[in-house]
């Protein structure tokens, strides 16, 4: 005791430091140290879970997407054998009737996709070999209760598919089977879902080209052109018009869709000399009043 006295005496004065105040600092760092310590395991478990997130969203599967396709098109439009990821993916392309429908027709070949961060979006570029024209990209935009899809320019064509592809969609396609194939275009356009309602804003064509059914013993029934036009800033419902371009099948109507619900009124009727080959078609595609058929949806 005497020694450690002695050497704290032949210490400067500046040097020297109460007992105290070396038990007191000793303390201060050792509270710092467990403080930097707690802080550490913090960040240790944020980082963690903001890993955790990052990585699911990285490798998120492309079934993530099937689901959200079938959800929002009532089951009838589907990816079915969905691989890859969320971000880069393929799948088969299914049209179906709906829950509990045994109909059902898929595209040849599979559809594949990338998605990237565009704005205050994505862009979702598409490339499938039998039916779009060449890679083609979307801007899709998602909100609170809502998802916008915004299609690209295209008055030549967006892509073809064939008519007997809808015979997956149940009655009365299944009964139709046509044959032929439908182009899409539009001069640009957006598709809004609202609270699991759909909205158009501006133009699409789709044309239906040398159109033919089983039904009928015409090699080909015309073809035809369907225009859906809205404007859904306005909150208007998206307006349909249909009209032949050529054939033995004249058809020609109008109807609107609001929501889930098509209404449309129209009417068939065979051109001079075809009346004899289209008497059957013409009896079920709608109400015969002599010669024309009236056709009523909803």
């Amino acid at each position: 005791m005497k020694l450690l006295t002695l050497a704290r005496s032949a210490l400067p004065a500046r040097q020297r430091a109460p007992a105290t105040s070396v038990f007191a600092d000793t303390l201060a760092v050792r509270e710092i140290w467990d403080r930097r310590r707690r802080s550490a395991a913090r960040f240790g478990i944020w980082g963690a879970v903001v890993g955790a997130i990052v990585g699911v969203v990285a490798f998120a599967p492309a079934a993530w997407v099937a689901e959200a396709v079938a959800s929002a098109a009532g089951d009838r439009l589907q990816l079915a054998e969905a691989r890859g990821t969320v971000w880069n993916g393929s799948a088969r392309v299914v049209l179906t009737g709906g829950p509990g429908s045994r109909d059902a027709s898929a595209l040849p070949g599979r559809i594949e996709w990338t998605v990237g961060v565009r704005g205050g979006g994505f862009e979702l570029t598409a490339r499938h070999a039998c039916c779009l024209f060449g890679p083609t990209s979307f801007k899709v935009e998602p909100g609170l209760g809502r998802i916008a899809v915004v299609l690209p320019p295209a008055p030549g064509g967006i892509g073809q598919w064939p008519a007997a592809w809808l015979a997956g969609l149940g009655t009365p396609w299944n009964t139709l089977q046509l044959a032929g194939s439908m182009r899409l275009s539009s001069p640009g356009a957006r598709v809004e879902r609202v609270q699991g309602r759909w909205r158009l804003d501006g133009q699409a064509v789709l044309d239906l080209i040398g159109i033919s059914s089983r039904i009928s013993t015409l090699d080909e029934l015309g073809s035809y052109r369907v225009v859906l036009g809205g404007r859904a800033a306005s909150g208007d419902s998206t307006t349909l018009q249909v009209s032949t371009t050529g054939g033995a099948l004249q058809v020609s109507g109008s109807g609107q869709w609001a929501g889930p619900n098509l209404r449309f009124r129209g009417e068939a009727v065979a051109a001079e000399g075809a009346e004899p080959a289209l008497n059957n078609l013409l009896n079920i595609i709608g109400r015969r009043q002599g010669a024309r058929s009236i056709i009523s949806i909803g």
